[in-house]
């Protein structure tokens, strides 16, 4: 259907405060704007209305979105001759059942249960077979009204929710390129996050494809935020750190100590930016370093909080929503990692002094402790 005009709907910033809600209705006005800049954007209570060049595909990629529909806009006072013609276009010959559903914003004299009264006999008297259906329709063909104005619609498609971009502030995101990390940061920028995400390229576990999997997963979460750049840092203390370790017979503490050094090296370029926080794809019981000792022993190594969005998510759970984003495929590439060397039994049960005492005694401490 040709679409003069996008309708798009949110509903979760529709239950904050007056102050609050105007904010976050311009801050979703200004993500669409930067994806679509070729475009008029308005807006009326509860609705967002774009006109121009738009590609609906980037509607559907902005967070702070629920639904979003492409309308026909026409005068009120033709409202009775171009309902036809639409419904014709809609599809509704095949139909054999439709149902009319009106909603209506100032001052008129007519219902809208009788305008969609009114309209459906219309309908009827044009295709005699159909039947009217407001259960479970074949069709429903929409009118929204704004005064003079009428939009109709029969297509509603699903955004991806959540809060708008910039909403919550700045997060860096610790990205290993595996399947968790992307859906842990998918799920923050839902929540109106601003990511900085980092890889720590760990020598010589890591190669140039173990990089070039994760460039690819933030080429393909950029369709969600679009300035989202990827941080490489190259990292040989790792290496280094387990040789170490597994000399004095203490290998089973090597996963802990070097994800505190990933944290670190988090919380540095946090203060880069000014972020508020570090993400990971950490979830309880996944592995042996997100045991509660270990996560509680990981967490003492920085100074600012560490969200874990996925903490108490199954790994199906996860897969299902990496599957969902487009992710998965990109996470499962075989590339080289760490995965070969992790200690055959790696310590499940950490504690804080004794591994604070450790990396002053093989000198890995990268900030002063807590």
């Amino acid at each position: 259907m040709h679409a003069d005009t996008w309708l798009v709907r949110y509903s979760e910033i529709f239950l904050k405060s007056e102050p609050v809600r105007r904010v976050w209705e311009n801050l979703l006005i200004s993500s669409l704007k930067r994806k679509i800049p070729l475009c008029t954007i308005s807006k009326t209570r509860g609705r967002i209305w774009i006109s121009g060049e738009v590609d609906p595909d980037q509607i559907g990629y902005t967070f702070g979105v629920y639904s979003y529909s492409p309308c026909r806009m026409v005068n009120l006072s033709d409202l009775r001759d171009q309902i036809i013609p639409f419904a014709e276009e809609a599809g509704i010959p095949s139909c054999q059942s439709f149902a009319i559903r009106v909603r209506r914003t100032g001052k008129h004299t007519f219902s809208s249960q009788e305008l969609a009264r009114d309209i459906g006999a219309e309908v009827c008297r044009a295709w005699p077979h159909i039947s009217v259906d407001l259960t479970n329709p074949d069709l429903e063909l929409h009118i929204e009204i704004r005064n003079e104005s009428c939009y109709l619609y029969h297509e509603v498609f699903d955004g991806p929710g959540g809060v708008p971009e910039g909403a919550s502030g700045k997060l860096v995101a610790l990205h290993s390129g595996g399947i968790d990390s992307p859906v842990a940061m998918y799920m923050m920028m839902k929540r109106g996050c601003i990511l900085y995400p980092v890889y720590v390229k760990i020598a010589p576990f890591h190669d140039d494809r173990s990089e070039e999997r994760a460039r690819l997963l933030i080429s393909h979460l950029q369709r969600y935020q679009p300035d989202l750049t990827l941080k490489v840092i190259p990292d040989e203390k790792v290496y280094e750190t387990r040789f170490t370790l597994k000399k004095r017979n203490l290998e089973k503490y090597c996963c802990v100590l070097c994800k505190r050094h990933l944290y670190r090296i988090a919380e540095e370029y946090a203060q880069e930016v000014g972020a508020k926080g570090i993400v990971t794809g950490e979830s309880v019981a996944q592995v042996a370093s997100q045991t509660l000792d270990n996560l509680y022993v990981l967490d003492d190594a920085v100074h600012i909080p560490v969200y874990r969005p996925l903490i108490g998510f199954d790994k199906e759970e996860t897969i299902q929503i990496a599957k969902q984003i487009g992710t998965f495929q990109i996470s499962i590439m075989q590339v080289p990692g760490c995965c070969s060397v992790i200690p055959f039994r790696p310590a499940t049960t950490s504690e804080r002094d004794k591994i604070s005492l450790l990396e002053k005694e093989i000198g890995m401490t990268g900030t002063e402790e807590k």
